[in-house]
């Protein structure tokens, strides 16, 4: 069966921090976008047979267009007759290739906070005027710039990011927006090639979403048709092409992501798939009972659950490394997976593929290979990077391009229990890298008793759903107290909770003084071995969300 074709935004990725945040914010208008490198040419792009092309995304990038060998587009993109949004530096990239001209940045540089003044005249001209049709003027805009005028001007606060900027227009580009100190902030052609010299894709511009939706239904003519149901129909269909008749394996951590990677491999070949839960040791109070529970008697979904507690710790004696950890962590997993497999085969045939929760992140995080040549790696996450070379399995990556809302949308269109749905992330890994330094069993039972009481605090005080992730880590650090006039040289444990909605940056939660306290109360009251507790109030960046 062939595959219905999919129309799709394609983002080029030009090695911005935030360009998978373009991404992201189309597919919640839920058109289906795709970021690709910067160095990817029209036709390759129209060989992609599955994909209903309809417009594209130029991404910000640290690169001036006068650095000697800074990134192009492939020219015919910028002549295909498709709408083009450039951002940043993709909007000097087009009018430089165009036709215009970008002023280095010896001038007047722009970081932070601005506010963008629409032009008096440019509703006259529809065509251009489009991408801004239905706005109206924020709340929050400035009022540093008001002066007499018998039109009142639309005025939008932006971020914006950038050194260089447009001071000639190609032919037929006419400006929509100012700012304050810049007198080319928004540009557009009658054809559909927009120019923003801000970041609509972040936050901090609060109408940025609305106006990535003009460029999507107003000038591109897409449809919201990447649906929860859509991606389930599709994802099926490609896994039933990929495994055949062959038998799948699928590793269940107890996070939202193999779960709904168990749901759709067994909706496309039901019987075919046995699910398998390995405790390495460092799971969370808990977590094997509830997977047990969950996919054994409420999905009634085929699962083996394997005791490999010593096995795992055995292999993390000595081992401080975060990298070494998850390497580690990553290639034990198969190797169990390979010799369980050989013992399910003489049961019920031969095994041919492992099925994994990856996510579009985790690839992002772990590879640089997928977009921007100028992305680095951060850290290796044990399902993508941290995979052995060698391996009999060939993978079943269901969820590889989909952020975490989306896997959640489906989840819950598949049945799976909303306690389930709403869990936070859970690394791979598990404990082994929320114990900083080396690993043993009774670490890691001081943090399993700590991270309890923080979620259960949490819970509580009714904050669980408003956090991206909430957790506590065991540092290497011992530090003197006093509990019962007694002299104590106890563990330092640190809290983490952070607010995100893609987990690619992150901001580190205000959660208030009086639950702080209640958490830091019971954690030296309860768990005997700690006397001392501290809040982590770093963002992602500098940090990342994971200690290790």
């Amino acid at each position: 069966m062939q595959l219905e074709r999919r129309q799709a935004i394609i983002v080029l990725d030009y090695g911005s921090q935030v360009s998978r945040l373009i991404t992201r914010r189309i597919r919640e208008c839920h058109v289906y976008s795709e970021l690709v490198p910067a160095s990817t040419t029209l036709a390759e792009l129209q060989a992609k047979d599955h994909l209903d092309i309809k417009g594209f995304i130029l991404s910000g990038g640290p690169s001036s267009v006068y650095d000697e060998g800074a990134p192009s587009c492939d020219p015919a993109i910028l002549h295909s007759g498709l709408p083009v949004l450039g951002i940043c530096y993709g909007m000097q990239l087009m009018a430089q290739q165009l036709g215009g001209h970008v002023e280095p940045k010896h001038g007047t540089r722009e970081y932070g906070p601005a506010t963008i003044e629409v032009m008096a005249d440019a509703e006259q001209d529809y065509a251009t005027y489009r991408i801004f049709e239905g706005l109206k003027p924020s709340p929050e805009q400035t009022t540093h710039l008001d002066r007499p005028t018998q039109h009142t001007p639309l005025r939008l606060p932006v971020w914006m990011s950038h050194g260089d900027s447009v001071d000639q227009l190609p032919e037929g580009f006419k400006i929509l927006a100012t700012t304050e100190s810049n007198p080319v902030a928004v540009i557009a052609h009658p054809k559909g090639l927009i120019g923003f010299q801000f970041h609509p894709e972040v936050t901090h511009t609060p109408q940025g979403k609305e106006l990535i939706k003009n460029f999507l239904f107003r000038i591109c003519d897409c449809e919201a048709s990447w649906t929860p149901e859509k991606v389930i129909d599709e994802t099926v269909e490609r896994i039933r092409q990929q495994v055949g008749k062959e038998r799948v394996l699928c590793a269940l951590s107890g996070g939202v992501d193999s779960a709904v990677a168990a749901l759709l491999v067994h909706k496309a070949i039901g019987d075919q798939l046995t699910c398998m839960f390995v405790d390495t040791g460092c799971m969370r109070e808990g977590e094997g009972e509830q997977v047990v529970e969950t996919f054994r008697n409420h999905l009634h979904i085929p699962l083996v659950a394997i005791d490999a507690e010593d096995r795992f710790l055995g292999k993390l004696a000595s081992v401080t490394d975060p990298e070494r950890k998850r390497k580690i962590i990553g290639e034990e997993f198969i190797r169990v997976f390979e010799e369980e497999a050989v013992k399910l085969a003489t049961e019920q045939g031969k095994i041919g593929f492992l099925a994994q929760g990856t996510l579009y992140p985790d690839v992002i995080e772990s590879t640089s290979h997928d977009t921007a040549n100028t992305a680095k790696r951060i850290k290796t996450h044990h399902n993508v990077g941290g995979l052995p070379e060698e391996m009999v399995f060939k993978l079943v990556e269901p969820l590889r391009m989909l952020f975490k809302d989306e896997v959640r949308e489906i989840g819950l269109e598949l049945g799976l229990p909303e306690e389930w749905v709403w869990r936070h992330p859970f690394p791979g890994p598990g404990l082994a890298i929320r114990v900083i330094g080396d690993i043993t069993k009774e670490k890691l039972d001081i943090l399993r008793k700590a991270d309890k009481i923080v979620i259960d605090e949490i819970r509580r005080a009714g904050v669980y759903r408003e956090l991206g992730q909430a957790f506590a880590v065991l540092t290497p650090i011992q530090s003197v107290g006093v509990m019962g006039d007694g002299r104590t040289y106890g563990n330092l444990v640190a809290v983490r909770a952070v607010t995100t909605g893609d987990f690619m940056t992150a901001d580190w939660a205000r959660l208030s003084p009086e639950l702080l306290a209640r958490i830091s109360n019971r954690l030296v009251n309860e768990v005997h071995e700690i006397n001392r507790v501290v809040y982590d109030i770093t963002s992602k960046p500098p940090a990342t969300i994971e200690w290790e």
